[in-house]
């Protein structure tokens, strides 16, 4: 299975926010992801603003 995770960039934008803490909650519950590993993992898929405020 090839996941690709959704990417957030930031700005205003709830709904694509709520979105991508969605779909990432799906990828780690499919890969079985313990909880102190989320926060690492989840870094990754950050970019422009949201990786910057990070």
């Amino acid at each position: 299975m090839n996941n690709k995770p959704p990417i957030f960039k930031g700005g205003y934008d709830p709904d694509g926010a709520q979105s991508w803490i969605e779909g990432i909650k799906r990828i780690f519950g499919a890969m079985r992801c313990m909880d102190e590993h989320r926060v690492l993992l989840g870094g990754y898929v950050l970019h422009d603003e949201a990786d910057h405020w990070w």
